[in-house]
């Protein structure tokens, strides 16, 4: 493509500004891309533009093929997964995204009557509600895998006394810190947050008690 000139008053027009500083730098019309090949045949040059007017999208020419530029003035989001709370759109026209914020600051509610349970990155933003009437274990780990930020409420809800102890991943709280400790929770309906600061690191945080 030859750009753009500032022809002088008077000054000749050649064969070849013409074809470099206008013909080839035109949005060309043709009803669909065969018209367009016909008329074009091998004379087409980077940078070139069209329009079709079959299926309303600009196109241009990239050195290689005609890739489209837009889509009849509108755009389109694929590859996504909604629940039931998309509505709107189709095939055009406006997305609007009904989210209920109660629901998203809600957490996850588990209740878990064993006994001993391993603490996973998949308990992230979980309340575990512990019913067991027995003494409970909850082990903190290198498979617990909290992303930073990430944490989990443990409410001792049942009678037995809830034990949380750390192997090999870091837990502190009340005072001490550990790798191979426990710590207890207090009495029954007595709760602790568990708290991932950095890498197989955790703050225990609530009504605790180092063992």
């Amino acid at each position: 493509m030859t750009g753009w000139k500032d022809w002088a008053v008077g000054e000749v027009v050649t064969e070849a500004d013409f074809q470099g500083f206008v013909q080839d730098q035109v949005v060309q019309v043709y009803a669909d891309d065969s018209e367009r090949t016909t008329a074009l045949g091998a004379n087409v040059t980077e940078g070139m533009f069209s329009y079709l007017t079959s299926t309303g999208s600009t196109e241009v020419y990239d050195g290689s093929d005609w890739v489209s530029v837009s889509s009849g003035g509108t755009g389109d989001i694929t590859s996504v997964t909604a629940g039931t709370a998309l509505t709107g759109g189709g095939t055009s026209g406006d997305v609007t995204l009904n989210v209920d914020l109660a629901e998203v600051s809600k957490a996850t509610l588990v209740t878990d009557a064993t006994t001993a349970r391993t603490i996973t990155s998949t308990d992230a933003s979980k309340t575990i509600l512990l019913t067991s009437g027995s003494a409970t274990t909850i082990t903190v780990n290198a498979s617990t895998d909290f992303e930073v930020g990430a944490r989990v409420d443990l409410i001792a809800d049942g009678a037995g006394e809830v034990t949380v102890t750390a192997d090999t991943a870091t837990v502190a709280g009340a005072g001490t810190s550990t790798t191979s400790g426990s710590f207890t929770i207090g009495g029954q309906y007595s709760a602790a947050t568990l708290l991932c600061v950095a890498t197989d690191e955790y703050r225990l945080i609530g009504n605790i008690g180092v063992v």
